[in-house]
């Protein structure tokens, strides 16, 4: 990239309007999915309890979390991308410190549809044999994915590495793994572990839990992911 392809792409970067790019949409798909998300789930929610939570707090808190996570996404990836905001604040640790925030927000997904899943099992209209057999077939995929990010894409890469060393830039596009069948293998079957634990305990509301956090990932790639990799790999066409 020449200096004055590398000004043109920080103006970009750094305007009010990129860091805002999309981020309409993604909070008008909020207003359609967490209704329908609710709709759909609240015939399987009838006061379970696991742990003492309720299967209604569970599934709020599933969706807030949710929420929370992929807005705070945003809000580092297009500070980062545009202004370097936590290496200028942390420098070397950057990455380390987004890990910590980021992991955990990621891991206690699965963890809150099982909560979900014990509190209002066997509310889906099949047995929980064909429930099992359900959640073994979404949950090969899964683990193949998560296998095949540790192996060939690595932990640092997925966090966003890209927005946070040039090094990350200038890899290639992995195609080894299951990231030979779908270059977003991440999104495409890293979710359906969610939809694995649902299914293994045949509960309708965490089933749709598990829907709505996969169909949200994928409003997050659309409005936040795919624009920043368009802008950091020379794609200007952002419409």
């Amino acid at each position: 990239m020449s200096y004055n392809e590398e000004q043109v792409w920080l103006s970009e970067a750094r305007s009010l309007g990129y860091f805002f790019y999309r981020q309409g949409w993604h909070f008008l798909s909020l207003l359609i999915l967490v209704p329908l998300a609710w709709y759909f789930s609240s015939p399987g929610i009838r006061e379970g309890v696991w742990l003492g939570w309720e299967d209604s707090t569970w599934f709020w808190i599933g969706v807030s979390l949710g929420i929370i996570h992929q807005v705070l996404v945003w809000l580092v990836f297009r500070l980062q991308l545009g202004w370097a905001f936590f290496s200028r604040v942390l420098g070397p640790w950057d990455l380390m410190v987004w890990g910590l925030i980021f992991l955990p927000l990621l891991a206690v997904r699965p963890i809150l549809v099982f909560g979900l899943a014990r509190a209002t099992e066997g509310t889906l209209f099949f047995s929980r044999q064909t429930g099992m057999i359900g959640g073994l077939i979404f949950l090969i995929p899964a683990v193949y994915t998560f296998w095949s990010v540790v192996k060939y894409f690595g932990i640092t890469r997925a966090l966003g590495g890209d927005h946070f060393r040039i090094e990350y830039r200038k890899q290639g596009l992995v195609k080894k793994g299951i990231f030979k069948f779908s270059s977003n293998g991440m999104y495409s079957f890293g979710f359906f572990l969610l939809w694995s634990i649902a299914l293994f305990h045949a509960s309708q509301a965490a089933l749709i839990l598990a829907i709505f956090q996969h169909a949200y990932v994928w409003v997050h790639h659309f409005c936040t992911e795919k624009p920043d990799m368009e802008l950091i790999y020379g794609n200007k066409n952002l419409s």
